[in-house]
Formats: structure tokens, C-alpha cells, sequence
């Protein structure tokens, strides 16, 4: 089963990511028999910027991954506990895909906004275990959506002469910046994830200058969102 969707970033510059959401029925883990789990992966492809090469992942790549990782769990966006089907049996695991098709800087806020939109959009069907045969029977008929907990939001700002701040940077701003910085907040003003992979020092004001951006960010976001989940709901 798949699920998708696409952002487009076109506040500044024209990053656009796609997000896949494959669902599978699996055993949960040993340390974990009452939870399913949730495995992003972010890929950044040769044909979304020429600074990609073909091959393996990617250093940045890989840090993305990590990074939507981390969101999801500091976020609880989804608890694992829903994805569990019977404890120590069946459960669901969401393979939540991340393709990057034009990279114009800012994309983890891209991988977050279309994570949330894909996840939003995702009904699993009904899955029972059968007393007979001790298999799992799917019913494709009856379907329920994801309980979203949380609406985790990305904000991203570049640092230029240790003072200087702006929102939502392309990439020309990024490799010209002295330090990048990712704030993640959710729907209870709760700061989620705080990123900032190396670059010079930025001040404690400066710091709850970027928090207080993306709280509000945050809002405006999960408006939007909400708005066109509401729309293709109405169109179906």
C-alpha cells in the first residue's frame, strides 16, 4: 500500500520534495512487542541538483534522514503504539520515503511539510489474526486514517557575519552563509528539535529569535496543510 504526497517550496527559490508512505505488516521488535515502527529515508538523486552524484547516499543525504528521524521521535508525531496490531505478533511498519526532485536549498523544512501531508493522507486497512489459521486477514474495505499527536514544523535560517539572519534560504544563501540553523516546533509551541551542523556561534538571543519565527511558522504551516488534506477530501 502507498501512500504520497508533494511540496513545493516557493516562498524562496523552488525546492520541491516528494513524499511515498509504503505500509507492511511485519513482527514488531523484541525490545518493542507492543509498538510498530517508522523508517524515513531521505534521498537527494543526481537529477534534483548537479551537486549530486550518483552512487551511494550522500553525507548530506544521510544527516536528512537521521534529522526527519530524530523529528519524529522527539515529535511523537505518530505513536508507535498505534501501528501495533496484536503485541508480540503484527504490526505495521511505514516506510515514509523523502525524494527530493529540485534541491534550491531549505530542504529538510520541504522533508518535514511533506512527511506531515503524506502521513496526514494515510489510511491503513483493517487487519485482524485469524483463530484458525493464525494468519493475518486484511479488509481493504475498511480503512482508518493515522492518529496524528503532534504537527511538527520546520523552520530554517542561515547566519551571515555572525548577526545577520534569514528565513527560509535558497542554496545560494546556504553556501555563502557562515552557519545554518533548523528549529522544529509543534502544534503546543513545544520545541522539538533544534539543528545546527557546525558554522559559527549564534547568541541566546538570536537563538529564541529563530524559536519564536518558527512557533509562528509553525501555525501558518499546519493551516495550509489541514486546508489541502480538507480539499482532496471534499474532490474524492
Amino acid at each position: 500500500m502507498l501512500f504520497s504526497a508533494m511540496i513545493k517550496l516557493s516562498i524562496v527559490g523552488n525546492t520541491t520534495v516528494i513524499c511515498g508512505i509504503k505500509a507492511e505488516l511485519t513482527n514488531p521488535i523484541v525490545e518493542a512487542p507492543g509498538k510498530g515502527y517508522i523508517v524515513p529515508n531521505v534521498d537527494l538523486p543526481p537529477l534534483c541538483s548537479s551537486r549530486f552524484r550518483p552512487g551511494p547516499p550522500a553525507e548530506q543525504a544521510q544527516a536528512a534522514s537521521q534529522f526527519i528521524a530524530d523529528v519524529i521521535e522527539s515529535s511523537e508525531v505518530i505513536q508507535t503504539e498505534d501501528l501495533c496490531i496484536e503485541r508480540g505478533k503484527l504490526c505495521w511498519v511505514l516506510y515514509c520515503d523523502m525524494m527530493c526532485l529540485d534541491y534550491d536549498g531549505n530542504v529538510l523544512d520541504a522533508c518535514i511539510i511533506a512527511l506531515l501531508a503524506a502521513l496526514k493522507n494515510t489510511h491503513l486497512p483493517e487487519v485482524t489474526i485469524s483463530t484458525e489459521t493464525s494468519k493475518p486477514e486484511v479488509n481493504l474495505e475498511k480503512r482508518h486514517g493515522l492518529h496524528i499527536h503532534r504537527h511538527p514544523v520546520g523552520a530554517s535560517f542561515c547566519v551571515f557575519d555572525d548577526s545577520i539572519l534569514i528565513v527560509d534560504p535558497t542554496a545560494e544563501e546556504e553556501s555563502l552563509s557562515t552557519a545554518q540553523l533548523t528549529v522544529v516546533t509543534d502544534d503546543e509551541d513545544r520545541l522539538c528539535v533544534v539543528h545546527k551542523p557546525g558554522g559559527t556561534s549564534l547568541s541566546g538571543e538570536k537563538l529564541q529569535e529563530c524559536i519564536s519565527r518558527a512557533t509562528a511558522r509553525q501555525r501558518e504551516i499546519q493551516k495550509l496543510i489541514d486546508k489541502v488534506i480538507h480539499s482532496v477530501k471534499t474532490a474524492q
